[in-house]
This record gives C-alpha cells, structure tokens and sequence, in this order.
C-alpha cells in the first residue's frame, strides 16, 4: 500500500513538472518576438526562437513584425475650396520596436487605425478637389510622413499610404464635366486663333515678296486662273487688273 501511494505521488510530481515544462516553453516564429515582463515590469525582447519563461512570475507579449494592411474606411472630406467628397484610403505599417509598440499605447492597431482617419481628414482638408483628382502621389507621401511622425513614439513605422476612390456628388460630377467641356472648348480656340496668326504672318511674306516684282503678282493670277479653270463644270468670271497689264506692256514697250 506505501508503494502505491509512492508511485501516485511520483506520478503527480511529474505531471506538475510537465505542467511547468509547458508553461515555460515558448516557439517563437522568425517574424515575431515576445515582450517579457518580470513581476509587472519590462524585462526584455526576446525571440524568435525557443524562450524559456518562469512560470507566474515571468508573463510575456506576443508581437508580429509583419507588415499589417490597415483599410481605412471612408471618409467624410472638404476640401480647401469647399468641396464635400468621400475618400477611402490603405495604410501599410508595421512594428520596429516591440517594447514601445506594447508600453507606449494600449492597443496599437486600433490607435494607428484611428489615427489614420483623423489624419486623412486633415491632410487632405487642406488641399483642392483639383489636387485629390490629379497629385494623389503628392498626397499620399504627404499622409504617410505625417502619420510616421506621430507613430514614432509607438514604435510603429508607417511604410506607404495610398488613396484608393475619391467619390463625388451627381453634381460634382456635372461640374466637373462641364468645366472639361469649357476648357476644350478654350483650347481648340487658341489653336484656331494661333493657326490664323500663323497663316496672316506667311501671308504677309509671301505679299512682301510678291510686291517686288509686277509680274510676279501677274503670273500668281494667271495661275489661280488655271487652277480654277482645271473644274469644267465651273464657269468663273474674273475682272483683268488692269494695273497689272500696264506694268506688263509697258516692259514690252521698253523692250528693243
């Protein structure tokens, strides 16, 4: 009877032992490190690996160094010129410093989370539509160092930031639309104004040119008449400029 109650309580033993075993042993993976606090206080970063604990004195934190894909959902924006739109935006970060990560905020996805929204808000209010539509690689570094900058002190590096929709009113849209119609139109009347420019110039030279000699402008006419002549279905009746056949007989008369 002593022998049964010897091998029960060596069986026991061992199985408190495992026990113990099992709540000092921890696998870390490559990408996560554990934050360990001794009787309340911080410790150490340990990990990856395999980490050896005091069982209820030691309590540790796991923390993933991964990259972490932050949705930020949609929000409510007015722009610097009055503009109401909804802008939804993607924030990539990750943990640099596990201790700060866990003693420094409480729960540091959730502030980074909320963080994002209040800062996409802010930044981007402080810009025209026109800016949202057509800089949004300006806008986007211009979000993620603002953002770095107050996660610093978490330990947390916020790597890329990119603005996903910028959606507009009905009427917004119909402005827009009619604002791109206004400036083609504007621009095709530039081109036409600059190709008439252009044209009145050559034909100011080519004038100039013509001017230096009479019968240069005579032979000019007598080949806009063959031109035209060419069509037989065409009957074209020109007044003869006289002012061009006196220059022209009177070289012939002058001639020996």
């Amino acid at each position: 009877m002593p022998w049964n109650f010897a091998w029960f309580g060596l069986i026991a033993i061992i199985f408190v032992l495992l026990i113990l075993l099992n709540a000092a042993i921890y696998i870390f993976r490559e990408y996560e490190r554990c934050v360990v606090f001794t009787l309340g206080r911080f410790s150490g970063v340990r990990g990856p690996g395999l980490v050896l604990l005091v069982p209820a004195i030691q309590q540790l934190v796991r923390v993933d160094l991964r990259t972490v894909v932050l949705e930020v959902p949609t929000q409510d924006v007015i722009s610097r010129d009055n503009v109401s739109v909804r802008v939804n935006a993607v924030v990539y970060f990750r943990v640099v410093d596990p201790k700060k990560a866990i003693v420094e905020v409480a729960n540091f996805f959730n502030a980074t989370s909320q963080l994002s929204q209040t800062m996409l808000r802010s930044v981007l209010g402080k810009h025209q539509l026109d800016d949202m539509l057509a800089e949004r690689e300006k806008l986007n570094l211009a979000i993620q160092q603002a953002l770095d900058a107050q996660t610093d002190s978490w330990g947390i590096k916020v790597s890329n930031v990119e603005i996903k929709q910028v959606d507009l009113t009905e009427s917004m849209i119909r402005a827009i639309a009619r604002q791109a119609e206004a400036e083609r139109e504007r621009r095709a009347k530039v081109i036409h104004a600059e190709g008439e420019l252009q044209a009145s110039e050559k034909l100011y030279q080519a004038a100039h040119v013509l001017a230096q000699e009479p019968q240069a402008i005579l032979l000019r006419y007598l080949e806009t008449l063959t031109v035209i002549g060419a069509d037989k279905n065409t009957t074209v009746v020109f007044p003869l400029p006289m002012d061009l056949l006196s220059s022209f007989l009177g070289d012939r008369k002058k001639a020996p």
